[in-house]
């Protein structure tokens, strides 16, 4: 087995839109969430969401979500990183006819695979690092929660 160790990264929130749904398609139900903005915080990254890209979310009829997110990093000095990450969120075995009904569950565990990418010396580091993060959705506030590590 190999020898590894998480480290943690940074935490964020990120603020959406109210879903807006595309319909049923042969893959699964899609949904789209915009990016409102958000805040990072941690011990190696500090800054906001920019409030741009989003989440194209399929939720699958066995109820399991696939998330495909992109959005952009823009640290407390100035340094823009682009993120992106897919993942996946259990909405329960009737997950998918809730959400065709609009039934949002209130809270849904997330687990996502980050990637980042920047041209800021400050932050290259962050080209060579793979992350996990962990984190969750809330229905009241329409927002994404993430703790992020970094596999050393």
């Amino acid at each position: 087995m190999n020898d590894y160790k998480a480290q943690h990264l940074f935490s964020f929130t990120g603020t959406l839109s109210p879903p807006e749904v595309i319909g049923p398609l042969p893959e699964g139900l899609r949904v789209n969430f915009y990016s409102t903005g958000g805040t990072i915080s941690g011990p190696q990254l500090r800054g906001r969401l920019v409030p741009v890209g989003g989440d194209w979310m399929t939720v699958r009829k066995d109820g399991v979500a696939y998330l495909d997110v992109r959005t952009t990093f823009e640290t407390h000095d100035g340094a823009l990183i682009l993120v992106t990450y897919q993942g996946c969120a259990d909405l329960g075995e009737d997950g998918y006819d809730r959400f065709l009904r609009g039934e949002l569950p209130q809270k849904v565990k997330l687990h996502i695979a980050p990637r980042m990418v920047t041209s800021h010396a400050a932050y290259l580091w962050l080209n060579r690092v793979f992350c996990f993060g962990v984190g969750e959705y809330r229905a009241d506030t329409n927002e994404a929660q993430y703790d992020v590590y970094a596999l050393r």
